[in-house]
């Protein structure tokens, strides 16, 4: 029965066709509760709720779940902006079973009104730290019909059957795993020189930048954290101060060839330094930052855009061939000798590391023009390489390669185009990753959907490179990206497809974390809770987005008002209803599933 149609809250007319039969805010709620001898849902939120718009179509409009609710409970929809009495009351009772008050708001009574159990968002499958709402119903359920005594006494059984269901969650590591983890890459440590094992020393960037978000993490005791962004901040400063970097252009060598990161091995990669220049960027190291983009936009970006592969180790100096010659000598004597050789080769992947490492450098240092590359960048790369909607793997001044592309590319480059399109306000950026994300979905995972026709042909079994010694891997790339549209648009295929191509390279990266940095990462990013801010405001480029910016956050986007409106109506539900308050300047903030009312900025 369609009870919500003729409501005058917006909110609730926008839940009328749901599956579930529900009851307006009332007492004919209660009344049939009373009848039936079940408890009530009363499920508060608002209509620029972007969690609840989630739940609603995640939950609320999936028919299982709605006849389970309408099987055991009357539920009961309420728009807390028509009702804030009611609001408040729930509000106040739920703060007894969750510290995470906001909104939605999904609140158990008795039939006379008592409050037994509240929580906020539920997925539709359990994550690490959430169970499903079909595992919250069920437990509601059995301890309503089995326990009710116990019910109306104390919520404490609910509580212990929820959180078993959260921890059970498939395919995850916990923060005992990181715990563990960070202890023993303490042990691998080189105490004296930094970095990880003897001769040769390679930097194993994605290790690095997993370590200096542990050291941010909320899921880690203040021990860890501080050891995981210690030993990460030693291995940088050594690698700079070592003989790893070029101090004359910028840029960092390939690999030292001995433990105290001298002597290295001259190649100068667009992998290394995009990394590197992301994990420099978050420590507020400007100038080792500076030259590391000086050497990506002086040496290997190309005239048509995209930035080549790599810079040749070997070099004629004074008409001999020279193994690292031409570095060793000062800015005035390197005029004189001609550059090694730069690897055009524009690879698609590769590209999507800069574009991302780029936009948040530029974010984080303040660098608008910084961004502005990354964003030529991104634009180039989508003029190249994506051809009648078909992904390339790479060019070589403009021609394109018949290689086919693969998951890292796709990963990378949607990964760095969504970086890009928060950095510089690009809708179309953002679209143009989501689109290349949708392509890669696969019976519920990520997979690139193009093989090589050759290897086909042949029947030769397909194979994912997963090592990340040096760069993040094709599954983490694409999982990576999976989750960040996830976070900007609560579409929960993104979610789910990212866990489902994660959890099998989870037990073997906590076992082999040297070469699993990114894996790690990405794992470890999804078991902290979720913080999405949207700062609206008339300069998106002034004091306020640059103090927003540096809050932590699993994603923040600070946009002009016309820009948010773009973002909504592009399909990114982050956005949708954020706007200026009175011509103010407004922050949105959600935490872990939950939304707050906007603070007003002066």
């Amino acid at each position: 029965m369609n009870r919500l149609g003729g409501a005058v809250s917006p909110y609730l007319r926008s839940h009328a066709d749901n599956p579930v039969d529900w009851y307006p805010w009332g007492h004919d709620a209660f009344a049939e509760a009373a009848r039936r001898d079940v408890p009530v849902l009363v499920s508060i939120g608002y209509a620029t709720c972007h969690w609840c718009h989630v739940m609603a179509r995640e939950s609320f409009s999936d028919p299982a779940l709605a006849s389970v609710l309408n099987d055991g409970f009357v539920a009961v929809k309420v728009d807390r902006e028509e009702h804030p009495e009611v609001d408040a009351a729930c509000l106040a009772a739920a703060g007894a079973f969750t510290p995470d008050l906001g909104w939605p708001l999904n609140v158990f009574m008795t039939p006379a009104g008592r409050v037994f159990h509240a929580g906020t968002y539920s997925p539709p499958r359990p994550v690490p730290g959430h169970p499903s709402f079909g595992q919250v119903l069920a437990a509601v359920r059995e301890a309503w019909v089995d326990r009710r005594g116990e019910v109306e006494a104390s919520a404490a059984g609910l509580a212990a059957a929820l959180a078993q269901a959260a921890a059970s969650a498939p395919g995850a590591i916990g923060a005992a795993d990181l715990q563990r983890l960070v202890a023993e890459l303490a042990g691998y440590e080189d105490r004296v020189h930094g970095g990880f094992g003897g001769a040769p020393k390679f930097p194993t960037t994605p290790l690095l930048l997993t370590l200096l978000g542990l050291g941010r993490s909320v899921v880690l005791p203040e021990e860890d954290r501080d050891r995981a962004r210690g030993i990460a901040e030693r291995a940088l400063t050594a690698m700079r101060d070592g003989g790893l970097r070029d101090a004359v252009e910028g840029g960092f060598f390939r690999y030292a060839t001995r433990r105290d990161w001298s002597e290295p091995h001259y190649e100068r990669m667009l992998t290394d330094n995009a990394l590197l220049l992301r994990a420099y960027a978050f420590i507020g190291d400007v100038t080792t930052a500076e030259g590391i983009v000086g050497f990506l936009e002086r040496t290997l970006l190309r005239p048509g855009g995209g930035f080549g592969s790599a810079q040749d180790s070997e070099s004629d100096v004074d008409g001999s061939r020279s193994e690292g010659g031409y570095y060793a000598l000062d800015a005035s004597a390197r005029a004189r000798q001609p550059a090694p050789a730069v690897d055009g080769k524009v690879l698609t992947g590769w590209n999507g590391l800069a574009i991302g490492a780029l936009a948040a450098a530029g974010t984080a240092l303040a660098r608008p023009d910084w961004v502005a590359l990354a964003t030529r960048t991104a634009d180039a790369l989508l003029r190249a390489h994506v051809v009648d909607g078909r992904l390339l793997r790479a060019s070589l001044d403009g021609r394109p390669s018949d290689a086919v592309a693969t998951l890292e590319d796709r990963g990378a480059l949607a990964a760095g185009l969504l970086e890009a399109a928060l950095a510089a306000g690009r809708v179309d950026l953002a679209v143009a990753a989501r689109q290349l994300i949708e392509a890669a979905f696969v019976d519920g995972r990520l997979e690139e959907p193009v093989r090589d026709p050759t290897l086909a042909a042949l029947g030769v079994p397909a194979a994912g490179d997963e090592s990340e010694g040096a760069a993040p891997s094709g599954p983490t790339s694409a999982a990576r990206a999976a989750r960040l549209l996830f976070l900007l648009t609560g579409d929960r295929r993104f979610a789910d497809a990212a866990s489902a191509t994660l959890a099998p390279l989870a037990r073997g990266a906590v076992e082999r974390p040297i070469g699993a940095g990114g894996v790690l990462g990405a794992l470890a990013e999804a078991l902290e809770p979720v913080r999405q801010i949207v700062v609206v405001t008339d300069d998106p480029a002034g004091p306020l987005a640059t103090a927003a910016r540096a809050l932590p956050s699993s994603v923040t986007a600070v946009v002009d008002e016309p820009t948010a409106v773009a973002f909504a109506a592009a399909g990114f539900e982050l956005f949708e209803g954020r706007g200026l308050v009175d011509g103010r300047p407004a922050a949105y903030v959600c935490e872990d599933f939950v939304c707050r009312l906007p603070v007003f900025i002066l």
